[in-house]
């Protein structure tokens, strides 16, 4: 099946979205279809319809290499902001964003990011089983975005271009590739992005995502918030050498620069796309889906058990589980304490302006004792609560007003008695 071609594309956002309305040349925006509400769309994405603007939602929550199957009410979700957005295809990470549970023997815990699944038979099983039951749920083409990743896990049994051909072959989905995402990939774990190319089958590329980064002591973040580098635009020549991708966007999440400096950064992506000189391909033609829709249980509990040690190493202070690098967990750990206060700070913009200066240093001690075990919005409560019951400090009394806001339906003197302590 051949899917219709995209062109060039950026990555909508509220922040950017009237410089996006002007731009020249955009065929098609992606959206996180988390930040969507199908019944309340912008109007910049209805005016973007209208001018005939493809619109891709993009998911980030959905798990599919978790051992657990995926959640059909975020697929459901998922769906609605496909018919929502009028898409032709919907696109998801080839990640785990969350582990444990009873089955586990531990709580679940979330990651606040996506998390680089094993590239073992077993994990390989797990995520074509979930790929497949998402496949079946959304009424549009699925595509999976291979993911940047800081660390390694020990006894990995194929390559990433390897661990890509099978999904793709075995589930007939198409591939998001993120070359970006390949080349911090060679910066933090020595992996050849013009071999992973070569291992992967180019024609179940559903589009390409491009985007910039900076390296620190020797690792490379995957900001989507500084310039896209000349590396990776040669990976994205190279790629375009072997088939001309359907589509191309540019990812940029933070740090907005002028929109002359955004569509000049199409501009060179254009003339990657074009110094790779390939013709498009043919129709991808997968092997036959299996019948199976499903794994045994034996192997999501392996599975389970190996990325709830991981996170739990990375999230709630348990031993490195052997064969990872220390050091680089301890990169990867402070990242995802990082990331968590800032989103915070995000979804509730009053806890920074509350506490000042003293937020960040507060909330990283709280992340260090406290596993997210929620959403942000969840989080940003339970570290407002930690603080009240540790006495608040001089801003006590507008914390627990903020608190008391935004609590629950619980009457709030009762709340208030229930849960927070009283000053004397």
């Amino acid at each position: 099946m051949t899917l219709e071609r995209l062109g060039t594309g950026i990555g909508w956002r509220p922040e950017i979205a009237d410089a996006v309305e002007r731009m020249p040349g955009i065929d098609w925006v992606e959206v996180v279809a988390e930040n969507t509400c199908p019944g309340h769309l912008p109007e910049s994405l209805r005016r973007l319809r209208e001018r005939g603007v493809t619109v891709v939602p993009h998911g980030v929550s959905l798990g599919l290499g978790g051992a657990d199957r995926p959640d059909e009410d975020r697929l459901a979700a998922l769906a609605e902001r496909v018919a929502a957005l009028g898409s032709p295809l919907v696109t998801e990470h080839i990640a785990f964003v969350r582990a444990g549970g009873p089955a586990m023997a531990s709580p679940v815990l979330e990651a606040g990011h996506l998390l680089p699944v094993p590239r073992t038979r077993d994990a390989l099983d797990v995520l074509c089983a979930n790929v497949r039951i998402a496949q079946a749920a959304l009424p549009v083409p699925l595509a999976v975005e291979n993911i940047a990743a800081l660390v390694s896990w020990p006894g990995e049994e194929m390559t990433e271009g390897q661990f890509l051909y099978d999904l793709a072959d075995r589930t007939g989905v198409r591939l998001l590739i993120d070359v970006a995402n390949l080349h911090t990939n060679h910066v933090n774990r020595g992996e050849d992005p013009a071999k992973a190319l070569a291992e992967l089958p180019v024609e179940a590329i559903a589009y390409v995502h491009v985007a910039g980064g900076f390296e620190r002591d020797g690792v490379w973040h995957d900001s989507h918030a500084h310039p896209v580098p000349p590396a990776v635009l040669d990976i994205l020549t190279g790629l375009a050498s072997r088939v001309a991708p359907p589509g191309v966007l540019l990812e940029r999440d933070e740090n907005f620069p002028e929109p002359a400096e955004l569509e000049g950064e199409l501009a060179a992506i254009r003339a990657a796309v074009s110094a790779g000189g390939a013709v498009a391909g043919g129709p991808w033609e997968p092997s036959p889906p299996a019948a199976a829709p499903d794994v045994p249980g034996a192997v999501r509990q392996r599975v389970g058990l190996a990325q709830t040690a991981m996170l739990s190493s990375l999230v709630a202070g348990t031993p490195v589980p052997e064969g990872f690098d220390r050091a680089r967990m301890g990169v990867q750990a402070r990242a995802l304490a990082a990331k968590r206060a800032d989103v915070v700070a995000k979804v509730a913009p009053e806890l920074p302006e509350i506490l000042g200066a003293e937020y960040r240093t507060a909330f990283l001690a709280y992340a260090q004792e406290r596993p997210m075990t929620g959403g942000y919005r969840r989080d940003a409560l339970e570290f407002a609560g930690a603080l009240l019951r540790a006495g608040g400090g001089s801003s006590h009394r507008r914390l627990e007003q903020w608190w008391l806001e935004r609590a629950g339906a619980a009457p709030r003197r009762s709340l208030a008695r229930r849960v927070l302590p009283r000053r004397g």
